[in-house]
């Protein structure tokens, strides 16, 4: 059978984002390699019969000399597995995995774009240099592999303007799926639900709004904060504003820790920290809430409308596939607290909207979005790509 390598600069993308089509691949007698450096969950991937291979891919390094070592690092990791495919997944492990992987002679490369990134949020002098710096590479990758996923049309659609990606080698297929029975509210254990309520300090008469996310600026962190201000002053403890996430380490758009105590202390917000239980999160939530500046499509935005959550998120790119304005949730314009406490008070008083939206936003995931059909669309691309070869 064919042999097939996911190659991505950290473990837990390839884990939490990959697994359902790496052991779907392995049911069909696939062999499959997670191809990542070392991390807290690389083991799990030995465990279910997918071989890990050791790497270095230093996510934040622009040292030239590092950079030239990791393609000949990647290139001796690859050349002995003799693998029919590789798969590459953001920025550095589509250049770098590309250029190694072309010199070990492996047949198939599939480069995929989860979204554009932080550098195609801020317009500074910086931004602009790297963002060319970057797109010359791509272009670079993306002629020598042989098909690009992007995830999204807007992205599609600057990438081939802008003549970074062929249009011949573009296929969009849609987010990395969700998986719409895991999350399913009529599964949640309503034990460990009235256990967190309790954990959180969370009255049944709260209205209840969630974020979950990174606590950098450019997931709209302090337009939640300000619009959980202007609301926390009207409806007092009758509405919540909760935020799970941690800091990014090294990234220079994390929000200060002095802001975010100064508004836990004021009680505007609470901050929960690093979680696990994400579902149960969402299912103790009345209203779900991200206003990023720009994503791919977010995995979180995903999971909170397959458990039946109205949303509220920007009309940015990547944001506004997942919501339909009016019908799942609002979209607000980016940067813009007012906008975004005024559509949370709608829902805020409107419990009727509140359930219309959700019910709507779980059929629509289960619609566009559903893991399996995901899944499928990406056996579909390898199976073509392989029958190509062979003739």
């Amino acid at each position: 059978m064919f042999k097939i390598g996911f190659l991505s600069y950290a473990d837990i993308n390839l884990y939490l984002f990959r697994l359902p089509i790496m052991l779907k691949l392995k049911e069909q007698g696939w062999d499959v390699y997670a191809i990542c450096p070392k991390g807290d969950v690389s083991e799990k991937f030995n465990d279910l019969g997918i071989t890990h291979i050791d790497c270095r891919i230093q996510r934040k390094s622009l040292n030239p000399i590092i950079e030239l070592y990791t393609i000949y690092e990647l290139y001796r990791k690859l050349e002995p597995l003799k693998i029919d495919l590789l798969h590459t997944f953001i920025h550095k492990s589509n250049i770098y995995g590309t250029i190694a992987a072309r010199l070990a002679k492996i047949p198939i490369i599939i480069n995929l774009v989860e979204g554009l990134g932080s550098l195609y949020v801020e317009d500074n002098l910086k931004n602009k240099f790297l963002r060319k710096i970057v797109e010359i590479l791509l272009s670079l990758a993306f002629r020598l592999s042989d098909k690009c996923i992007v995830i999204n049309p807007d992205d599609m659609n600057y990438l081939i303007s802008k003549r970074i990606l062929p249009e011949e080698k573009g296929v969009l297929i849609k987010s990395v799926g969700v998986d719409s029975e895991e999350f399913n509210p009529q599964k949640v254990d309503s034990q460990r639900i009235k256990a967190l309520r309790k954990e959180l300090n969370l009255r049944d008469d709260q209205v209840i709004v969630l974020m979950l996310s990174r606590l950098i600026i450019h997931k709209g962190i302090l337009e939640y904060f300000k619009s959980a201000e202007i609301l926390k002053g009207k409806y007092r403890d009758n509405i919540e504003f909760l935020i799970a996430g941690d800091f990014d380490p090294g990234n220079p758009y994390n929000i200060s820790r002095e802001i975010l105590q100064d508004f836990i202390e004021r009680k505007i917000i609470k901050f929960l920290g690093w979680r696990n239980d994400i579902k149960e999160l969402l299912a103790i939530s009345d209203i779900f809430v991200l206003p990023s500046y720009r994503e791919g499509i977010p995995r979180t935005l995903l999971e909170a409308g397959s458990m039946g959550k109205p949303i509220i998120t920007t009309d940015a790119v990547g944001c506004r596939e997942v919501v339909e304005d009016g019908k799942n949730g609002f979209l607000v314009p980016v940067k813009d607290h007012i906008s975004l406490a005024k559509s949370i008070e709608i829902l805020i008083n409107n419990e009727d909207m509140r359930k219309a939206f959700g019910e709507y936003s779980r059929e629509k995931i289960i619609r566009e979005f559903e893991i399996e059909k995901v899944v499928e669309q990406y056996l579909k691309l390898y199976n073509d790509l392989l029958s190509e070869k062979k003739k």
